[in-house]
């Protein structure tokens, strides 16, 4: 086995006798242009609605409560999709998400989640598990689309103004902790203490 991997590395580290330094340059930039491509391809791929519904465990679950909220249909016609609310826009972000994400490949693997009993069982500790990471990134998602600096509080309830001015534009709280259960069903909060 020793013997192999120094032969190997003897290949990797002996100049070229066939191709010339331009070639493998030129072929390696070509070669990481294509892998690049490809990689942000299925990068993008993975960040559609289709795709988060493609299992049925999404889409018999969350899918179906977004579609009574205001995120699915609205007066002004702009539906936020899945990848809108649970995927940063800025590529290093998004990266660290997919990365993060890369734990519910393994919950449908071994079907964590695959029946409707198993989900309400789970929806706690997912909702929290979301509910921590928004919580941790100052509700960047929600500020893809709601910016504070926006806001026309003369057209909000006098109860949202005294939120947001005493809250959100002091940067005590962020968008989550107040809005949580916007777009999903809330999960059984009997168990939580600051919801007793």
């Amino acid at each position: 086995m020793i013997n192999l991997l120094k032969r190997y590395w003897k290949v990797l580290t002996t100049p070229s006798v066939h191709y010339s330094l331009a070639f493998l340059t030129v072929g390696g930039f070509i070669a990481g242009v294509i892998f690049w491509g490809g990689f942000n391809t299925a990068l993008e791929a993975t960040n559609t609605e289709q795709f988060c519904i493609s299992c049925h465990e999404m889409e018999n679950n969350v899918y179906a409560e977004l579609k009574s909220t205001i995120h699915y249909s609205n007066r002004s016609g702009v539906r936020a999709t899945c990848p809108d609310c649970h995927v940063p826009h800025e590529w290093t972000d998004k990266i660290a998400r997919k990365m993060q994400a890369s734990k519910e490949v393994w919950g449908k693997i071994f079907g964590t989640i695959s029946t409707r009993d198993k989900f309400l069982d789970k929806r706690l500790e997912l909702a929290q598990h979301e509910w921590a990471r928004l919580k941790a990134n100052n509700s960047l998602e929600c500020r893809n689309c709601h910016s504070d600096e926006s806001m026309d509080i003369t057209r909000q309830s006098p109860r949202a103004v005294e939120a947001h001015q005493k809250f959100l534009f002091t940067g005590e709280k962020t968008c989550i902790d107040c809005h949580k259960g916007i777009a999903h069903h809330l999960p059984d909060m009997s168990g939580v203490p600051e919801w007793q």
